[in-house]
C-alpha cells in the first residue's frame, strides 16, 4: 500500500535534505494521529500542494501532531501542455463527483462555469460556500491520490467570461455530442494550456456554442452516446493525456 499524504502550508526552500525532522500539526496532523491512528516507524508523504514533497518515517507522535524524518525529496515534473476544464456547475453530487475523478487524472485547474442551462444557480453568499466545498473537494481527492498538486479551482465564471479564457488558450476544445471531428484526430500543442469545455445536464445552448466557436474552440465529440457531465470532462482529460 502506497505511503499516506498529507498537506502542509509550506515546505521550505530548497527541500529538508535526509535526516531533517519536519513537524506536521494543526488539522493534518491530528487527521494523521486521531484519525489515521498513525505510529512511528510507519513512512508518509508530506506535500506542499504545490508539487513538491518530503517522504520520511514517522519518529515521534504527539496528541495531535507528528514528527517525520525525511528519507527522500520528492518533485513532480512538469511537461507537456496545462489541461484546463471548465465544468458547468451541475445538481447534486456531480460536480463534486467531476471534481474528484479530474484531480484523479491529474487536471491542473477546474473552472466553474454558471452555464446558461445550468439547473444549479450559485449567487452571493451560495458562491463562497461552493467554491469553498469545491477547493476542499480536489484538496482531499490529491491526498487520496497521492499526488503532490493540488488543482486549481478559479473564480466562477458566466458565458461571457468563458468567451475570454478561451481566446486566450492555446487550444480550446468544446465537447458536444453533435460536433463531427472526434476528439482522437484534434492536434494537441507541445505545451501551453488546453482548455476542455464541458456542458451542463441541459447541454450547451446554442448560442454558446456560436459564441465559443467564435472565439476559437473546436467543437468535438468524444463518444457514440451522451455522457454525464460528471464524466465527460474526465474521460476527455484521459484521452488527450493518454496521447
Amino acid at each position: 500500500m502506497s505511503d499516506p499524504l498529507f498537506l502542509l502550508d509550506r515546505l521550505d526552500d530548497p527541500l529538508p535534505s535526509a535526516g531533517t525532522l519536519v513537524q506536521l500539526d494543526g488539522e493534518e496532523g491530528r487527521h494523521a494521529v486521531v484519525v489515521r491512528r498513525l505510529r512511528a516507524g510507519e513512512s508518509i508523504i508530506l506535500s506542499d500542494g504545490a508539487g513538491r514533497g518530503l517522504r520520511g518515517e514517522i519518529v515521534e507522535v504527539g496528541k495531535s501532531s507528528l514528527t517525520m524524518a525525511v528519507t527522500e525529496q520528492l518533485n513532480t515534473v512538469e511537461s507537456g501542455p496545462r489541461y484546463v476544464v471548465v465544468q458547468a456547475l451541475a445538481k447534486g453530487d456531480r460536480s463534486e463527483l467531476a471534481l474528484e475523478m479530474l484531480t484523479e487524472m491529474g487536471v491542473h485547474e477546474v473552472v466553474p462555469w454558471q452555464a446558461s442551462r445550468s439547473i444549479v444557480r450559485w449567487s452571493g453568499e451560495r458562491t463562497e460556500k461552493s467554491l469553498s466545498r469545491w477547493r476542499s473537494t480536489v484538496r482531499e481527492a490529491t491526498k487520496q491520490s497521492r499526488r503532490l498538486r493540488v488543482p486549481v479551482v478559479s473564480e466562477l465564471v458566466s458565458s461571457t467570461g468563458l468567451v475570454d479564457r478561451i481566446r486566450h488558450a492555446d487550444l480550446a476544445l468544446l465537447l458536444h455530442e453533435d460536433a463531427t471531428t472526434p476528439l482522437s484526430q484534434t492536434e494537441l500543442p507541445v505545451d501551453g494550456e488546453v482548455l476542455i469545455i464541458v456542458g451542463p445536464e441541459g447541454g450547451i445552448s446554442p448560442e454558446e456554442v456560436a459564441a465559443f466557436a467564435a472565439a476559437g474552440a473546436d467543437p468535438v465529440v468524444i463518444s457514440d452516446g451522451v455522457l454525464r457531465t460528471s464524466t465527460a470532462g474526465v474521460v476527455a482529460l484521459a484521452g488527450l493525456m493518454l496521447r
